[in-house]
């Protein structure tokens, strides 16, 4: 196999195991590689098996075990298989990263929107996290480790026109963060949010973005690794995230 990871670099991660959801492109396709390049084997996840299958060949070609499986994080019984399928495939998971996420429907006025749109926002980016985290939290409470590390959003902590239903999801998802972090720091297992400004993605967001003017996939997965790697007594519990050059409101 074609290795191109370099050797001589740290690889703090080795022996670990990350499982990172909607990791098909984007945000978690780069979450995923860069943990494959820390010395993480890496399980994936996303709706889109073509897109899927293209991001397992990247990380692999890295010289890491992979595991990529189909999975909608809104339905339990995909979820546990999920989980169930890589641990047996790759071991214990050491990191869970929950990247899933929805922009569109949750964006418009809160009056132009409907039941079916808020039930989709709020099932992918909060329901979504709570039934992961149902599943491997208990396993990491066995083995008193572990790092979950929520992907959330600067829309989480500040309020905009248009953002009703998608803000709502990410605020929930600060206050899940925070409360899992109370529940399980007793157990040894770190739960931090990373909040990002607006990300140069296929995300469908409220619209075109200066490239000039905003992340990239790589800056939120260099906050991924620096939390799944501080060190064993510390707890960052929150990561905001903004591009040096302020975009125009």
């Amino acid at each position: 196999m074609h290795n191109n990871i370099d050797n001589r670099q740290p690889q703090p991660l080795r022996g670990c195991v990350t499982l990172v959801t909607g990791a098909s492109r984007g945000i978690g396709k780069a979450i995923a590689r860069k943990l494959a390049e820390l010395g993480s084997s890496v399980a994936i996840c996303g709706r889109n098996l073509e897109s899927l299958e293209a991001a397992a060949k990247e990380i692999t070609a890295l010289g890491r075990k992979v595991y990529a499986r189909p999975a909608n994080v809104t339905n339990p019984a995909e979820i546990a298989a999920l989980v169930e399928a890589t641990e047996s495939q790759l071991g214990p998971i050491s990191v869970l990263v929950n990247n899933a996420g929805i922009g569109n429907p949750g964006f418009g006025p809160l009056q132009e929107k409907t039941e079916a749109d808020w039930d989709t926002v709020f099932n992918t980016n909060l329901k979504g996290v709570f039934l992961v985290c149902r599943v491997v939290a208990p396993l990491m409470i066995g083995r008193r480790r572990g790092d979950i590390i929520n992907i959330s959003s600067l829309a989480g902590k500040n309020t905009f026109a248009g953002g009703a239903l998608y803000c709502a999801s990410k605020w929930g998802l600060q206050g899940l963060t925070g409360c899992m972090a109370e529940d399980l720091r007793q157990y040894g297992i770190r739960v931090s949010a990373v909040c990002p400004g607006s990300v140069a993605t296929e995300f469908s967001g409220r619209g075109p973005k200066d490239g000039a003017k905003v992340l990239a996939p790589d800056d939120v997965a260099h906050a991924v690794a620096m939390l799944a790697t501080q060190g064993s007594q510390s707890f960052i519990s929150e990561v905001h995230l903004r591009p040096i050059s302020k975009p125009q409101s």
